[in-house]
């Protein structure tokens, strides 16, 4: 954690809706005039996509069926937190961006599913911003959760995250409902094992709830609407927070425990405006004091 140079990390699964939270913040740092070093979660992925692949069936010929993008070993970890280490500590670090379809890649002159080249951290940022997999991860010596400022977590409940993600890989990148199917499986071992912890070292949670019958995700034709949804808000420390302010603008919503804020689903969006326009701002406040 740094007060000079904070960082935002928004973690969740793949399918859970953790680039709706980035759309939010980014409005933020936009309205605020904020320069957000924006930084991808798939940047650090260990391997590219043929790579990637090549080592799935490697691991599967040696017995491991389980090995997936959610578990550390196919992460740089370690990198991931020297990173968040160096920008707290004076702003600097290396990323680079994962390119995930022709239209990233074409720019670069690379092919989709690769990396560009690391590159030091250039200009002077306000503020670092990460959204991927591991933002809130620790364990083998290595502590990320500890390096962040303010951490959300976007955990739908399980039925909405696998009807996301089956209609997002299905319809946008063309794969079959069979090899979703088969992702989600073999990924379900290091989901609850190195995805789910995050959560409880998380500063707060937004956990969209549908309101209508999504007991077999495999045969849904539509993801629940937002208004066919609520949201589950969980603050891991309600101090500071103005729950009363909160119930009167947000208008549907409700106290369910003293740290449990639960709106509408058509709310989300307004209600993460809300809660961290003044959580930034604090952020650059004590920035500037320092």
């Amino acid at each position: 954690m740094s007060v000079k140079h904070p960082i935002i990390a928004i973690t969740g699964s793949s399918g859970a809706g953790t680039s709706t939270v980035m759309q939010s913040f980014q409005h933020i740092f936009r309205r605020e005039k904020l320069n957000a070093q924006i930084v991808e979660g798939d940047s650090f992925h260990r391997y590219d996509r043929k790579s990637m692949r090549a080592e799935m069936k490697a691991q599967e010929e040696q017995g491991n069926l389980n090995f997936s993008h959610f578990g550390p070993e196919a992460n740089l970890l370690q990198e991931l937190q020297d990173l968040f280490i160096s920008y707290g500590r004076d702003g600097s670090g290396k990323v680079r961006k994962y390119l995930h379809d022709a239209g990233e890649a074409e720019p670069w002159g690379q092919e989709p599913g690769t990396f560009t080249p690391w590159q030091e951290i250039t200009g002077d940022t306000d503020l670092m911003f990460y959204e991927g997999l591991h933002g809130a991860w620790a364990g083998d010596g290595i502590d990320i959760a500890a390096q962040v400022d303010l951490c959300v977590g976007v955990v739908p409940i399980i039925n909405l995250e696998w009807i996301q993600k089956l209609h997002r890989d299905q319809k946008m990148r063309g794969y079959s409902q069979e090899a979703v199917t088969d992702t989600i499986l073999r990924r379900m071992p290091d989901y609850v094992s190195h995805l789910c912890p995050q959560f409880s070292r998380t500063h707060v949670n937004f956990q969209r709830v549908p309101i209508v019958d999504t007991s077999n995700p495999f045969i849904a034709r539509d993801i629940p609407s937002a208004d066919e949804s609520m949201v589950v808000i969980r603050f891991a420390n309600p101090k500071g927070i103005d729950f009363q302010y909160l119930l009167n603008i947000l208008h549907g919503s409700m106290l369910t425990r003293p740290n449990t804020l639960v709106v509408p689903g058509g709310k989300m969006g307004l209600a993460m405006q809300m809660i961290f326009t003044p959580m930034v701002l604090r952020l650059m406040d004590l920035k500037r004091r320092a």
